[in-house]
């Protein structure tokens, strides 16, 4: 693909299975809610989670559990709900419950990328923080994205050993506010010196790779076009020379009209491709089969 200098990817179904999220991630949140709930409700650290959800559905704390639980089993995309996921989230990746399976390809490819100058960013319907989680704990095993792990399982490999309360053991070096507003944990160093332990898996760190991060907090809803229109002028990146990748229909012909090259990506576990969309986009199904040409000389253009 000629004139290609940017690449701006979706996360589920497009570098990561589906079932990662539907499967592990989600689920490992409902199980963790009722937990933090119960010991974190007038704590400082959760009251931006807390405050932000619909004030109906913080009465108590079991007004906001199953205003929570119905919105996961919906999958409703709505900013503060995504944020409290990645709240919870934080604690999985922390203690090696999972970590992130991308699909063989994705590691790569993106690698390769970045090699020969091509800025990197993400766009998703989860939140910034969730997203940067995500990238920071890749599994070193490639073949780790076809396998099907489910909360239950990431919950009994935490369950071997005592330990605190999940509410307790929640990292608070970084501030609940900044976690909202996307910013990362500060310290690498206490998720590397964790890796010694035996029950985890290795994992890589792949934030790096990405120059910009973008939800539907600060872009705006993915299938609008006026959201792409909004990421380009952000990180200056001609509409032209931006290529996006999705497994979504609808957010490919949203990029479309803003202007950006789009090709759909087809995984397993995605929903079925109509002949119709096969014959008016481009569609792949693994990111090795796209040939950028002419890419930004003089390597990583940071």
């Amino acid at each position: 693909m000629a004139g290609v200098r940017y690449v701006l990817l979706d996360i589920e179904g497009t570098v990561c299975p589906i079932s990662f999220v539907k499967d592990t991630l989600f689920p490992y949140a409902i199980k963790a809610l009722p937990d933090v709930l119960a010991s974190k409700w007038d704590d400082e650290a959760f009251q931006p989670y807390r405050d932000a959800f619909p004030e109906e559905h913080r009465r108590d704390p079991e007004s906001l559990r199953a205003h929570a639980e119905d919105l996961t089993k919906r999958d409703v995309k709505i900013a503060y709900h995504k944020n409290l996921q990645g709240f919870l989230w934080e604690e999985g990746y922390r203690s090696g419950a999972y970590c992130t399976p991308l699909f063989p390809d994705v590691r790569p490819q993106l690698e390769q990328w970045k090699g020969k100058g091509v800025q990197l960013a993400i766009y998703s319907s989860g939140s910034i923080f969730a997203q940067k989680l995500l990238f920071e704990h890749v599994s070193v095993d490639e073949s780790s994205a076809s396998k099907k792990r489910t909360a239950t399982e990431a919950a009994a490999q935490t369950e071997e050993k005592p330990k605190e309360p999940l509410s307790k053991r929640t990292r608070t070096t970084t501030s609940s506010a900044k976690q909202i507003e996307g910013e990362s944990p500060e310290s690498s160093n206490e998720k590397d010196g964790d890796a010694s332990d035996a029950s985890k898996q290795p994992v890589q760190d792949l934030t790096s790779l990405m120059s910009g991060w973008f939800d539907t907090t600060n872009a705006g809803l993915k299938s609008e076009a006026a959201s792409y229109e909004k990421i380009v002028e952000a990180l200056k990146w001609p509409p032209s020379q931006t290529l996006f990748l999705s497994d979504n229909v609808k957010e490919i012909d949203a990029a479309t009209q803003a202007g950006l090259k789009a090709i759909l990506v087809d995984r397993p576990g995605n929903a079925p491709v109509s002949n119709e969309d096969r014959e008016r986009m481009q569609v792949i199904d693994s990111l090795d089969e796209i040939t950028l040409e002419h890419a930004a000389e003089g390597g990583d253009a940071n």
